[in-house]
């Protein structure tokens, strides 16, 4: 399957229906989800794989997953009325998805592959830090979406628990007016992922300092 191929797929998930602002609940962009999964596919992260889509929201990250031949998908979220639309996504695409309402720090298994989009923490401050704290625990590879503005913290981070950066693609994340608070149409959100490689074993995440998230 090519990029435009996967791409024109997952337009097909649909959105939360009603989103939660508290959570960040935004639908990540067909477009940079195909990239970053192509990405992902390319480095020998997917075909084969054991998959985790951690804070899945409607799940385009796990489908996508499936989609490029990944062995086995595990999708967690706490909101269950995102799995609901997540489960109705991954069956109009044809894709076998595991979805688990679950926090994220208890979910146990090691997986070969996280991919995630968390919340930025521009509701809850450090929102972010738990995905990847807990990412660095479990996955040998992990891909993980932060606020451009973090890079920094997201180094230090990183290389606190053990991993170690191996690349970085950076966008514009598009925000569209969806709550209340909202002022513009579009509001375009730096947004980088980072593909970080556990290098080393750690037993738990250590507290994490104060940083823009």
């Amino acid at each position: 399957m090519k990029q435009r191929e996967l791409e024109i797929l997952l337009q097909k998930v649909k959105p939360h229906p009603s989103p939660n602002p508290t959570l960040e609940q935004y639908q990540t962009p067909a477009t940079i989800a195909a990239e970053v999964l192509y990405f992902a596919h390319g480095k020998g992260d997917i075909a084969g794989r054991k998959v985790l889509d951690a804070g899945c929201g409607t799940g385009i990250f796990a489908i996508g997953a499936k989609l490029l031949g990944a062995d086995e998908v595990i999708a967690l979220d706490m909101d269950e009325a995102a799995l609901g639309v997540a489960m109705g996504n991954a069956k109009s695409l044809g894709v076998d998805v595991s979805l688990l309402t679950v926090d994220v720090r208890d979910f146990p298994e090691p997986c070969d592959t996280v991919i995630q989009n968390p919340p930025f923490g521009s509701q809850r401050p450090h929102a972010d830090a738990p995905f990847l704290e807990h990412a660095l625990l479990i996955g040998s590879v992990v891909y993980t979406f932060h606020n451009g503005e973090t890079e920094a913290w997201v180094e230090e981070r990183a290389a606190a628990l053990g991993g170690a950066i191996t690349d970085r693609l950076r966008f514009a994340f598009p925000i569209p007016h969806t709550f209340g608070f909202h002022r513009d149409a579009v509001r375009e959100v730096p947004a980088t992922m980072f593909r970080i490689e556990r290098r080393q074993s750690v037993k738990s995440a250590s507290p994490h300092r104060a940083a823009g998230t």
